[in-house]
């Protein structure tokens, strides 16, 4: 070993790590797969641990011990504060010259534009919203659950229809197909069942996440309940989004708005066009589209970005995950 590469870029998500190590022409050299990263669940040296391994396989399949920059776009980077500790924890493991921790969401918007210019809205798990512009300017929201304001996402969703669910069955609520469709998604006979096999622990809280899909499917159906939920969530995400452009004076000019997470990503129509509706109505300027592209492509872009790397390193990676 004892080279050195540009760039190492990290994408870090709650189930999963990508790392990539890149050239200043933007050739990718290696790639590697690790396990989640979870500051919050494990402390933050275990965590990094997580990203250690991914990272040590990576550079050990590229040749290098060392690289120029590490762009880390990492999930739970939620506050400054915490970018500053986790930008800390990665600078004693001395994998680069310099370091940048960014929030994940960052790495989906950069993922999905040309320049580092535009809003992304992630609705995953959770909700989140970024944007940029190329002058450097940022804009977030803390995107801390409930605590911070904010609604849906698929743990939001699954609870918000379990909610509604229960209401349904014992009468305190509207009648909802909700009430058997979710119950039904476990084998179980009615949400009595599905309450009680909840609280017990026969059905794990950690499967609670598989509900969001059965909402967007009974709202299909025509169920009115479930299909309320989905509008909501078109309603947060297109507000975000707004908010974003506002605050970053972008809503006047036309202005790539990035759609990427699972519950985006899944092609629910109803969400989708709604999403495309309102921010029709309320940031015309805005050009709405969903990024499939793998977020550490993102990452290795902003990497790119900060070592001064030239349009043709850009597409050179762009071109090398397919994007």
């Amino acid at each position: 070993m004892g080279m050195t590469a540009s760039v190492l870029a990290i994408d870090a998500g709650n189930s999963k790590t990508d790392v990539a190590v890149v050239t200043a022409g933007g050739d990718v050299l290696a790639t590697a797969r690790g396990g989640g990263f979870r500051p919050p669940a494990v402390g933050v040296g275990a965590a990094v641990d997580t990203l250690a391994e991914a990272v040590g396989r990576a550079c050990r399949a590229a040749g290098v011990d060392r690289v120029a920059h590490v762009s880390a776009c990492l999930a739970n980077a939620d506050l400054p504060v915490e970018e500053e500790r986790l930008a800390e924890a990665l600078n004693g493991r001395a994998w680069g010259a310099t370091v940048e921790v960014r929030n994940d969401t960052f790495a989906v918007l950069r993922a999905g534009v040309t320049a580092p210019r535009g809003v992304a809205v992630v609705c995953g798990a959770g909700i989140n919203c970024v944007g940029m512009r190329d002058d450097g300017r940022t804009a977030r929201f803390p995107a801390l659950g409930r605590v911070s304001g904010d609604w849906g996402g698929g743990w939001g969703l699954a609870e918000e229809a379990l909610w509604h669910a229960a209401r349904a069955a014992d009468g305190r609520g509207a009648a909802s197909a909700l009430a058997r469709t979710l119950p039904a998604h476990f084998g179980l006979e009615s949400m009595d069942a599905l309450v009680e096999a909840l609280h017990l622990g026969h059905v794990a809280a950690a499967r609670r996440h598989e509900l969001a899909p059965v909402l967007f499917a009974t709202a299909e159906a025509g169920d009115a309940v479930a299909g309320s939920l989905v509008d909501r969530q078109a309603e947060e995400i297109a507000t975000m989004a707004e908010v974003v452009l506002d605050r970053l004076d972008l809503l006047a000019e036309e202005t790539p708005v990035l759609l990427g997470g699972g519950v985006l990503t899944a092609g629910h129509a109803r969400l989708d066009e709604g999403v495309r509706q309102r921010l029709a109505g309320r940031a015309p300027r805005a050009v709405p589209r969903v990024v499939r592209a793998r977020p550490v492509l993102g990452a290795a872009l902003l990497g790119l970005d900060r070592v001064g790397a030239g349009h043709g390193a850009r597409q050179r990676v762009r071109a090398a995950f397919g994007a």
